[in-house]
C-alpha cells in the first residue's frame, strides 16, 4: 500500500472514530437528559404525593381546597370536603409496632381510592387522617359516598403476622358553600363535626351544621387548646387553696390546691373554663404535672407553713392515673424536694377509680410506700361505690357535692350522705363533705358524724401566696 492509500486509509478510520464519539456522546447525553428528567419527575411527585400511601399530600390538598373555595362565590355550586379519623389505628401501632401501622395506612388509602369517585381529591392530611373533596356535589349525595367509605372500611381485615385487626373510621362532613369563610374555617368545621362522630361513639359520619350548639361548643374548646399550650409554654398558671376544715374539736389545718390560668392580660381565669377542654384532647396530664410540680418546689421553700398543716390535696385526672411515667415523675417530686410524703394527700374521682380499677390499686399502693396519702373524690356520683371500695386503699372519701348541697331539704340526699359516712367510718376511712355553703349544712354534718367539711361556708378559693404569706416565711 502506498503512502495515499494509507492516508486514506487512516482518514476513514478517523472519521468512523469521530462519528463512533459523536454517536456516544450523544447516546450519553440523552441518557443524561433521560436521567435528569427522571430525577425532576420524582421530585415533582414527591413534593405532590404521600410517600407513604401514593395518595396527594396535605399541601396539594390545600391549593385543590382553596381553588374550590374561591370558585363557589363564582359559580354558586356546592362542593363537600369529609374528614376521616381512624378509630382503632393506635390499637394496630400499639399491639404490632409501627411497620404494621404504616402497612395498613398504605392498604386503607387504596381501600379508599377505590371507593371515592373518579374526580374526588384523596389526600392523606397526616398520621391516620384522610380527606376527601368531593367535587360539584351536594351534601346528601356526599353522605352517601362518606357512608360508602365507611361500609368499604368496616369490611376490611388487617392482618399482620397472625393477627387479624378490624378498623373504623369516624367522619366529619362539611358543605363548602359561598358561606364557607376559607380554608381554617373548613377544616375547624370538619375538625369539629369529626370529633362529634367519636362522641356519639365513633365508627360514624356527622354532618357539620352551622346551628349545631353541641359542635360550636366543641369549636370553642378547641379554641381554649391553642391557649393552653401557650399557657404551659408561658408558665402561665397560678395555684389557689381552699381549706378543708375539720368538724370535731380538732386545730388540724387541711388545704385543697385548685389550678387557675392567668391570661394574656393578667386576668385570672377558672378552671371551669379551661378544663373541659384539657381533658378532652389529652392536655390534662400536663396540667397535672404542673400543679405537682409546684406544689413540691412551693412546699418545700415554705416549711413552716409546711409544719403547720397536716396534708395538702393534689388533684389527679385519671389519665394521670394510668401513667406509669407520671407515677415515677411524682417519686422523683419526693426526692429532689423532700417533701415528707405523708403531707401529701393525692385526690382521684370515683368515675377515674372504678374505669382503671387495677391501675388505680396499684397507683395507690405504691405511693403509699412513700407516706402518700389518697382521698376518692366524688363519692356517691358512681352509683356502684361500696361494691369495690373495699378494693381500694383510700384514706378519705369526698361525698359527692350534689347530695350535700341540699340534704337540708331532701331526705334522699340526707340519707345517701349518711351511708356514705357509715361505710366510710366502718371501713376505717375519714369523710369530707363537698359543697358546704351555709352552717345548717355544716350543723346537719356535724351531727350526721361527717370527720371534715369544704365549702364556701368554710372557705372561699383564694391564691395559695397569701394563705402562704400570713402563715409561714419561705426560705431565703
Amino acid at each position: 500500500m502506498n503512502d495515499i492509500e494509507q492516508l486514506q486509509s487512516d482518514l476513514k478510520k478517523s472519521q468512523a472514530r469521530i462519528i463512533e464519539l459523536e454517536a456516544n456522546m450523544n447516546a450519553s447525553l440523552e441518557y443524561q437528559n433521560t436521567e435528569r428528567k427522571q430525577a425532576i419527575d420524582k421530585l415533582n411527585y414527591l413534593s405532590s404525593h404521600d410517600a407513604l400511601t401514593g395518595l396527594v399530600n396535605r399541601s396539594v390538598f390545600e391549593l385543590r381546597a382553596e381553588r374550590l373555595i374561591a370558585s363557589v362565590t363564582k359559580d354558586n355550586r356546592q362542593h363537600a370536603f369529609c374528614y376521616l379519623d381512624l378509630d382503632q389505628f393506635k390499637v394496630v401501632n400499639d399491639t404490632c409496632g409501627h411497620p404494621a401501622g404504616d402497612e395498613l395506612l398504605r392498604q386503607l388509602g387504596a381501600v379508599l381510592q377505590n371507593v371515592v369517585r373518579h374526580r374526588d381529591t384523596l389526600a392523606r392530611l397526616g398520621g391516620d387522617e384522610f380527606g376527601i373533596l368531593m367535587e360539584h356535589c351536594s351534601i346528601e349525595a356526599a353522605h352517601r359516598v362518606a357512608t360508602a367509605i365507611q361500609t368499604a372500611i368496616q369490611d376490611y381485615h388487617f392482618s399482620w403476622e397472625g393477627r387479624s385487626f378490624r378498623v373504623g373510621a369516624s367522619m366529619g362532613l362539611v358543605a363548602i358553600t359561598n358561606k364557607t369563610a376559607n380554608l381554617t374555617e373548613l377544616l375547624k368545621d370538619a375538625d369539629a363535626a369529626c370529633y362529634m362522630a367519636k362522641d356519639k361513639g365513633r365508627n360514624r359520619i356527622h354532618v357539620h351544621h352551622r346551628d349545631d350548639t353541641v359542635l360550636s361548643e366543641r369549636q370553642g374548646e378547641m379554641q381554649w387548646v391553642n391557649r393552653l399550650h401557650h399557657a404551659l409554654t408561658e408558665n402561665r398558671f397560678c395555684l389557689y387553696a381552699q381549706a378543708i376544715a375539720p368538724l370535731h374539736n380538732s386545730q388540724e389545718s387541711h388545704y385543697e390546691l385548685l389550678i387557675r390560668m392567668v391570661d394574656e392580660q393578667g386576668d385570672i381565669i377558672p378552671p371551669g373554663a379551661f378544663l373541659p377542654a384539657a381533658e378532652r384532647y389529652n392536655l390534662i396530664g400536663a396540667l397535672d404535672r404542673w400543679v405537682v410540680e409546684h406544689a413540691f418546689v412551693t412546699l418545700a421553700a415554705h416549711p413552716a407553713f409546711l409544719e403547720q398543716i397536716n396534708f395538702i390535696s393534689i388533684n389527679l385526672s385519671g389519665q394521670s392515673l394510668t401513667d406509669d411515667v407520671f407515677m415515677d415523675f411524682i417519686i422523683q417530686q419526693c426526692h429532689d424536694h423532700v417533701v415528707d410524703g405523708g403531707k401529701i394527700c393525692f385526690e382521684i374521682t370515683e368515675t377515674a377509680a372504678i374505669s382503671n380499677l387495677s391501675r388505680a390499686h396499684g397507683f395507690i399502693s405504691r405511693l403509699k410506700e412513700y407516706g402518700c396519702r389518697f382521698a376518692l373524690d366524688d363519692f356517691g356520683s358512681g352509683l356502684s361505690s361500696f361494691g369495690y371500695l373495699k378494693n381500694l386503699p383510700v384514706d378519705f372519701l369526698k361525698i359527692d357535692g350534689m347530695f350535700v348541697k341540699d340534704m337540708v331539704n331532701d331526705p334522699i340526699d340526707h340519707a345517701m350522705v349518711k351511708s356514705i359516712n357509715e361505710i366510710g367510718q366502718v371501713m376505717g376511712m375519714q369523710t369530707i363533705a363537698e359543697f358546704v355553703e351555709n352552717d345548717e349544712i355544716k350543723g346537719m354534718l356535724r351531727e350526721i358524724g361527717v370527720n371534715y367539711a369544704q365549702g364556701y361556708a368554710i372557705h372561699k378559693p383564694e391564691p395559695l401566696n397569701d394563705i402562704l404569706g400570713r402563715t409561714s416565711s419561705p426560705i431565703n
